[in-house]
This record gives structure tokens, sequence and C-alpha cells, in this order.
């Protein structure tokens, strides 16, 4: 899908704030209301627009642990990379699953409410799954900076 100005405004607006009511979104655009609600069907169906949420604050719900967890499959094939991404897909633990280059398969950032949840996470997803050969855990200190927002030119 080609995305022309207003399709990008539209997009940048919903980043900011996806509760911004219809008319209000247009009013900021100068469209009309129909414009806008066209336009969202139309970045929704082609898939740009994948979907609109709310950003919870993690501490505050009581999930303060971030893991980076590098994982090292024993085998690589196709049917078992897809495998495993469909495992990390119905995980609510894992937070993104990134299929990287280098030292190992895939990269997945792990939200847990504590050390000993993460660690029976450990146990459940990758000891009982004979294919990980091996992972690491890098541990969140800080965060200074979390963005969902894609910038548009």
């Amino acid at each position: 899908m080609n995305l022309d100005r207003l399709d990008t405004q539209i997009l940048d607006q919903l980043q900011q704030d996806a509760s911004l009511p219809l008319r209000a979104l247009a009013d900021k655009l100068n469209a009309s209301p129909a414009t806008c609600q066209r336009r969202i069907a139309q970045l929704k169906a082609s898939g740009v627009l994948l979907k609109q949420v709310a950003i919870v604050d993690r501490l505050k719900v009581g999930r303060p642990l971030t893991v980076f967890v590098s994982v090292e499959l024993d085998k690589q094939n196709d049917a078992l990379l897809r495998n495993f991404e469909k495992r990390m897909s119905a995980e609510p633990d894992v937070m993104a699953c990134y299929e990287v280059s280098g030292e190992f398969d895939f990269l997945l950032v792990v939200n847990a409410a504590s050390m000993e949840r993460y660690h029976a996470f450990t146990r459940e997803v990758f000891s009982s799954n004979n294919n990980v050969r091996n992972f690491k855990s890098t541990f969140a200190m800080n965060c200074s900076k979390f963005e969902t927002r894609i910038p548009l030119a």
C-alpha cells in the first residue's frame, strides 16, 4: 500500500494517542471524520495498522523484571523455526520474539513478575523443549526509553 500524506498523519496521530475520538482526529488533520474513518479501515485491511492498544506501566502492575533472552536452537529448519515462533507467540510472558543473525537464533523480550517466575518460565519453555541448545539471559537494570512509535516522514 502506498501511503500518502494523510495516511502518515493519521498513523502518526494514532501512535501518539489511539483513543483520540474520530472527530478530534479529523479536526487535527483538517479532514472529514468520514475520510479518516475510511482511511483507518484501509490501513487496517492492508495490514499497515496492526492494532490499537493501551500501553501499561509494567512496574505499576507488578511485572518489574524485563529480560532479553538469546536462544540458540539445536537444529534449524523451516518447520522447527516456525514451531519455536509459534510456541513463543503463545507464551504470555514473551513480549517480543525476533529471529536474529549471529551467534543465536532468536532474541526474546520477556517480562516477568519475579525472578522465581522467570526461572519457572525458563524451565517450562526451554528445559522442556529438547530443541533449545542454549539460552542466555540479560536482565534490564533500568529503562531510560521505551517507545512503540514508528517515526514517519
